[in-house]
């Protein structure tokens, strides 16, 4: 069956024009403060040398960062750091100048209404495994006193190998708050072995979690089989679908290879270093940012038989709910696990 007859199938073209609609969107990320107010076991930004940039606090030099960035046609941004509500002022001039993005956050400090992008709250389980990992107390309960209600916010529950059984309660507490949710993977920074690094049986049994929890919190869990596939699968993101980040992809053609930059806090960037979660080693790459544009990317790849592009237009809706304000995910076209295609010859 060719694309254009996948597309006369009930549902499938009205998903496509739907998330087509979106396709302008073009990210880079920034490093927003070096700071943080808490530290956690195998934290991203605490590997390589990106942590030791000198942090510019200047509203002025961000703010004509940010239009730079708008003239070469960046229409959303990703904002992280470190913490990045440790900079409030920096986050509405980001916000004064590109109307579309995210915030990564712990959550612990509240972000200010008036800054309108999406909020990602960061839960790593339970708060007895948050004071554990990231030395911080009560994190649940703070983060729902900040965000509880917030249209803006979703929490990411990042699944390591000793979380994956109270994913059940933590999820069916913020479901019982009306808080929504979306799933992560530990993904290791380079050069870490730790005990939150994922074996082939913690895959296995996040697939059955993040299953679970997509049928009995249907109203809360933003997330799809497709997803708990691809980010549970014996390969990593690049070697199924090839990275199209810079750091992995030489090519400046087309995509992001073209168009992707990660900002310092000096706000530099270094090409063989961009990526969207950088210093993680990319074979172990299961992050959910990163999926957001590595699948997506793979259209085509998708476009195979109409129970496979289902699954990629489901992605793609849930991505664009989880990471994009006022859009509402609907739903799934496609409840089978579905293997990632190969790559054509």
């Amino acid at each position: 069956m060719n694309f254009s007859e996948i597309l006369k199938l009930p549902g499938v073209r009205e998903r496509w024009e739907k998330v087509r609609a979106y396709f302008f969107l073009r990210e880079s990320t920034y490093d927003m403060t070096n700071r943080c107010n808490i530290r956690c076991e195998g934290c991203y930004y605490y590997r390589g040398d990106k942590q030791f940039a000198e942090e510019s606090a200047d509203p002025e030099a961000w703010t004509r960062l940010f239009r730079r960035e708008k003239e070469r046609g960046i229409t959303y941004v990703v904002l992280a750091g470190a913490e990045p509500a440790l900079v409030p002022e920096l986050l509405q001039v980001c916000y004064g100048e590109i109307d579309l993005g995210s915030i990564a956050t712990n959550g612990i400090k509240p972000i200010p209404e008036s800054v309108g992008y999406k909020i990602h709250v960061s839960v790593w389980g339970n708060d007895e495994t948050s004071k554990k990992i990231r030395g911080a107390a009560d994190m649940l309960v703070r983060q729902m006193d900040n965000y509880k209600g917030d249209p803006r916010a979703v929490w990411v529950y990042t699944f390591t190998p000793g979380n994956v059984e109270e994913s059940y309660e933590v999820v069916e507490t913020l479901a019982q708050n009306d808080c929504r949710v979306t799933f992560n993977m530990f993904s290791s920074p380079v050069g870490y072995n730790g005990p939150l690094r994922h074996t082939r049986e913690s895959r296995a049994r996040v697939r059955r979690a993040m299953l679970d929890l997509m049928q009995e919190h249907s109203k809360h869990v933003l997330f799809t089989s497709y997803n708990a596939v691809v980010h549970t699968h014996d390969q990593g993101l690049h070697g199924l679908f090839s990275c199209p980040y810079p750091r992995m992809n030489p090519s400046e053609a087309i995509g992001l290879g073209r168009s992707f930059r990660q900002y310092r806090t000096n706000l530099e960037w270094d090409r063989s270093a961009a990526c969207c979660v950088p210093d993680t080693d990319c074979p172990d790459c299961r992050h959910y940012a990163s999926g957001s544009a590595v699948v997506t990317a793979r259209m085509y790849r998708h476009a195979s038989d109409p129970a496979t592009f289902r699954s990629w237009l489901d992605y793609v809706d849930n991505y664009l709910a989880v990471w994009v304000m006022g859009y509402e995910k609907g739903e799934n076209l496609c409840r089978d696990l579905i293997e990632p295609p190969p790559p054509a010859n």
